[in-house]
């Protein structure tokens, strides 16, 4: 029923559009939503049920639009579970987005490199993830039962759509760079990370460690959706010297990624404009 007052109260606002994408815009990403066209702009505080962040770098709207020739919906930041959240409530605008009528979920987030290959301001296309937000599954445990209350499949296999993240990377080259992929993992936070856990998580096979997406993405996959993921890699681990990390400096290294990101997502959704 929430959903249904929350979809109505969208739908009442922006005349009705229908969106046929869902785009969630992390930390120093929201910018993006500046270049959708024809744009309805709503925030989270008047969406009943939404959850709304107060973290610097999430202004939290609703952004509704064309981009890239396609009919967006996007959010101009997330609720993230380090700020009380339970998982559903977090996960909540990723059904609303589905009941608008979105098949496909692009996800942005900025991350700490762990494999050391990748360098600050690079954008990584995440082809797989480890949730470690609470060390014993519950956050997925708790997705699984939301859904489950509703009809939907556990979530099996991997969640990242191969066919768009082929895509993504041809078009990368179009643009004139080449889009790595790696493994996100996701913690709680909303601390960094020590050295030693930069040590351990490499050793378990992550490329870079957030605090967010796993949770939607999980979300998505049982809901059908198609799921094409990125992180942009704001400081790259050095397990061996001490360095302190600040919000401001993932912010920066988000915006100045936005030159590659952000061309690449209208291309994206350009060329699924095409082919729908």
């Amino acid at each position: 029923m929430v959903v249904e007052e929350a979809c109505q109260t969208i739908l009442q606002r922006c005349d009705g559009f229908k969106p046929q994408v869902g785009l969630i815009l992390g930390s120093g990403l929201g910018n993006l939503a500046d270049h959708i066209d024809r744009a309805y702009r709503i925030p989270y505080g008047t969406i009943p049920g939404f959850p709304v962040s107060q973290v610097a770098g999430h202004a939290g709207n609703l952004v509704l639009g064309y981009l890239g020739g396609t009919p967006v919906v996007a959010m101009q930041g997330r609720a993230h579970l380090y700020e009380g959240w339970h998982a559903a409530k977090a996960t909540f605008p990723v059904r609303c987005m589905q009941s608008l009528g979105i098949d496909s979920l692009i996800v942005s987030n900025a991350s700490g490199g762990i494999n050391p290959r990748f360098h600050s301001g690079q954008v990584v296309m995440i082809d797989d993830h480890i949730d470690w937000m609470n060390r014993c599954g519950s956050n997925e445990k708790e997705i699984n039962a939301g859904a489950a209350s509703i009809g939907l499949p556990h979530r099996t296999g991997n969640p990242y759509d191969a066919e768009l993240m082929e895509s993504a990377e041809r078009l990368a080259l179009k643009l004139g760079f080449m889009l790595s992929r790696g493994t996100y993992l996701a913690t709680l936070g909303p601390n960094y990370e020590t050295r030693a856990e930069y040590r351990a998580f490499a050793k378990m096979g992550a490329d870079m460690v957030g605090m967010s997406t796993v949770p939607e993405v999980l979300l998505a996959k049982q809901l059908g959706l198609r799921v094409l993921a990125f992180s942009i890699i704001t400081n790259v681990a050095k397990p061996d010297v001490q360095i302190v990390t600040e919000h401001s400096d993932v912010l920066d290294w988000s915006y100045k990624a936005q030159n590659q990101l952000v061309p690449l997502i209208m291309r994206i959704l350009n060329s699924m404009s095409e082919t729908r």
